[in-house]
């Protein structure tokens, strides 16, 4: 069922879950920046993209879409790599910021839900557990390297120069591909794959807490 379905059978829930997928995008686009900008390039500040204000980040098509089926995106905060200092690893380091900032968000969801008052209370244990969720899939999501998702970026990081310039050539044609791997369903093993990868990763985290 769409999230735009629930507006009209449950506006309350609708605008919780339109807020928290849209906050998850949006922290996830301001990590990008503010490293960006940690390694020397402060074109996202110079844009004023490192806010919280929704209306810097709204893409009109990511937004559409977080409405019709419940997963959307927020406009790329721009980032010139070639200002970053220490090329390589700030690539790879700003590319991985937004996946992290995800996975962070939900691992203080699971440390919340610890808390007996919450855990216990419905409204809250469903709320920090789809914050758990959501989080968790736009990190595995965005993993993925495929251009343009950060985990291509990640991998353009690690490869020779000749290979990078190779995948940066798929860039154009990216979303097309994106998009006949996740209506003809093949990509679903791969996200799978990447979901169970960052609950294997905070469960060995956490456990190092306890």
């Amino acid at each position: 069922m769409g999230l735009l379905s629930l507006l009209f059978t449950n506006p309350a829930l609708f605008i919780l879950l339109a807020l928290i997928l849209l906050y998850s995008v949006i922290f996830h686009e301001v990590a990008h920046g503010w490293v960006a900008r940690f390694f020397g390039d402060d074109t996202a500040w110079r844009y004023g993209r490192l806010t919280l204000n929704p209306v810097a980040h709204l893409d009109p098509i990511g937004t559409l879409m977080l409405f019709i089926v419940g997963f959307g995106w927020a406009k790329p905060v721009p980032v010139n790599y070639h200002r970053l200092s220490n090329s390589r690893f700030g690539l790879i380091a700003v590319s991985l910021a937004g996946c992290l900032t995800n996975i962070l968000i939900a691992i203080i969801a699971i440390l919340l839900l610890q808390f007996q008052s919450l855990s216990t209370n419905p409204a809250f244990s469903t709320l920090l557990s789809i914050v758990v969720k959501i989080n968790i899939i736009l990190g595995a999501f965005n993993l993925i390297p495929i251009p343009p998702l950060d985990g291509s970026k990640i991998l353009m990081g690690l490869l020779p120069e000749e290979a990078q310039q190779g995948l940066a050539r798929l860039e154009p044609y990216g979303f097309f591909i994106l998009a006949f791997l996740l209506i003809t369903g093949l990509l679903n093993p791969v996200i799978s794959f990447m979901q169970n990868l960052i609950y294997g990763f905070i469960a060995l985290l956490l456990s190092f807490f306890r």
